[in-house]
């Protein structure tokens, strides 16, 4: 009998948070802090953790790393979130830590957007499918972000694999983010927004029913404030937060969002959470624009 799948599919439906991935003074992971931050998300009412997401800094940890950020937040998370574990490079090593996934106690994979010069239609299908095949257990959920997939890639995905059961659909586009869903079935998978706050109005109203979040990390409140009007249609409510996060998510947006990670570790190093490192290619804010962000910050904690 197959699997529905049907509490990793209301864990989708929601904020799908994106922890960071602090480090010690010598460049270490800095487990405890990573353990305290986890603790927050979770007494702020976050019930989808995603370790192992570009906001946790995926591309510069090594193998062991990912692992260990995969079992300290399945201990963490317990029975109050559900988990949600990136995976990707070649298929093997992302077999091998989905099968790690699994056995650690995770529900569910987000596979990364292939990282190759040469990615075509059909060998995306047949790179999830491996990966989907090999942990049946587990629900998928692709991260998509490439302009250039059709729909209908994604539903022969899923015809072959009844374990893909949501998408994050990253591509800066509302109109072709309808359309896709569209054209793989827009019943078929729960639709996340994987744009997070920004664009989460304009993709739930075209289908999506959660959005993914790194700001979350910083103000819980704020984003599940989002999330409950986008729930209720309000869609006015829905941009008043819209605006309060605005300039946040300009900051993290700029030259190409190469500040996206760094804009999050700097306000939680302003509120004394974690340090600001982060690994190349990334580099820390300069310091002349780290006030402004400290502002941002301690104004949602008041």
């Amino acid at each position: 009998m197959t699997r529905s799948f049907e509490t990793e599919k209301a864990a989708l439906a929601d904020v799908v948070a994106i922890p960071v991935t602090p480090f010690a003074e010598d460049g270490s992971l800095d487990t405890a802090a990573h353990r305290a931050l986890l603790r927050r998300l979770l007494d702020g009412g976050v019930r989808t953790l995603t370790p192992n997401g570009n906001t946790g800094e995926f591309y510069a940890l090594t193998p062991e790393e990912r692992r260990l950020v995969t079992e300290v937040t399945v201990e963490e998370a317990g029975d109050r979130a559900a988990v949600l574990v990136g995976v990707g490079h070649d298929v093997p090593t992302a077999v091998a830590a989905a099968r790690h996934a699994r056995d650690a106690g995770a529900g569910m994979l987000m596979v990364h957007q292939p990282v190759h010069p040469y990615v075509s239609e059909g060998g995306w299908v047949d790179y999830h499918r491996a990966i989907a095949e090999a942990v049946p257990e587990l629900g998928i959920v692709p991260y998509i972000r490439n302009p250039l997939l059709g729909g209908e890639r994604l539903a022969e995905l899923g015809a072959a694999c009844p374990n893909v059961i949501g998408v994050k659909y990253a591509v800066p586009d509302a109109s072709r983010f309808a359309g896709f869903a569209r054209d793989a079935g827009l019943d078929r998978f729960v639709w996340v927004a994987g744009l997070a706050e920004p664009y989460a109005p304009s993709y739930f109203a075209s289908g999506a029913t959660g959005f993914t979040s790194g700001l979350v990390n910083v103000a819980p409140s704020v984003s599940l404030e989002m999330l409950t009007a986008l729930r209720a249609g309000d869609y006015p409510a829905a941009m008043k937060v819209w605006e309060q996060i605005r300039r946040f998510e300009e900051l993290r947006a700029a030259n190409g969002s190469a500040d996206n990670v760094t804009v999050v570790k700097e306000a939680l190093a302003a509120l004394g959470l974690c340090r600001r490192d982060i690994r190349p290619p990334s580099r820390e804010l300069p310091e002349g624009n780290r006030a402004e962000v400290a502002a941002i910050a301690a104004g949602w904690q008041a």
